[in-house]
């Protein structure tokens, strides 16, 4: 082997030492509360668990404001093809509990996104979603129940909906009542992340 290959193979392990080595991807499936609505998307919880995480993992945030559980399913194919997740985390439901729609369809089109999330082998984890009183207790009670049986039945981390005890706090809601402000984002991430941490390649509890 010549000297110069020799140089050459040299600077090109060096360089590719140099590159930052992510322990995994985690893949966001959300709405609006997930895709920093009405701000910049630096600012959204999203974000500053990409920030959290630095090198260890890559965070890609796939969420979409209005998005419902139909159209998750409709697209969840290509974004684990494209993505490769370690961990799948969906935060659905949202819009169809306020279009008032079934349960049992929501149920379904969940499970779809679960089932192929983990035949790809990813981690899946599902937040919990509440629904306003307004809805009737009657809906509200079957929408709300969808999430714990998912869990149950696909044995997967629920993760306690990230606005519950927000929605009283001064300046954590927007006037609508139902988006959360810039000054939530970090409270959010502080909510969900005792229930996502553990599901985390090549994050060091310790130092985290």
């Amino acid at each position: 082997m010549s000297s110069r290959l020799l140089f050459a193979l040299l600077m090109l392990g060096l360089a590719a030492s140099a590159l930052p080595l992510h322990a995994g991807t985690v893949l966001v499936v959300g709405d609006s509360l997930s895709d920093a609505y009405n701000m910049p998307r630096e600012v959204g919880w999203a974000h500053l668990l990409s920030e959290r995480l630095g090198d260890d993992l890559d965070v890609v945030n796939a969420s979409i404001s209005g998005e419902t559980t139909a159209g998750a399913s409709s697209r969840i194919d290509d974004l684990l093809e494209d993505y490769r997740p370690d961990v799948l985390l969906i935060i659905l439901g949202g819009n169809d509990g306020l279009r008032a729609l079934s349960p049992r369809q929501i149920k379904d089109n969940l499970a779809a996104i679960i089932e192929k999330g983990k035949t790809s082998g990813a981690k899946v984890a599902l937040m919990q979603i509440r629904m306003p009183p307004n809805l009737g207790p009657a809906y509200v009670r079957r929408f709300e129940a969808v999430y714990p049986e998912l869990a149950e039945e696909y044995d997967i981390a629920l993760v306690p909906f990230f606005l519950d005890d927000l929605f009283d706090q001064p300046g954590m809601m927007m006037a609508d009542g139902i988006h959360p402000t810039p000054e939530a984002q970090p409270k959010m991430l502080e909510r969900l992340w005792p229930a996502l941490e553990p599901l985390l390649p090549g994050v060091d509890a310790a130092d985290s």
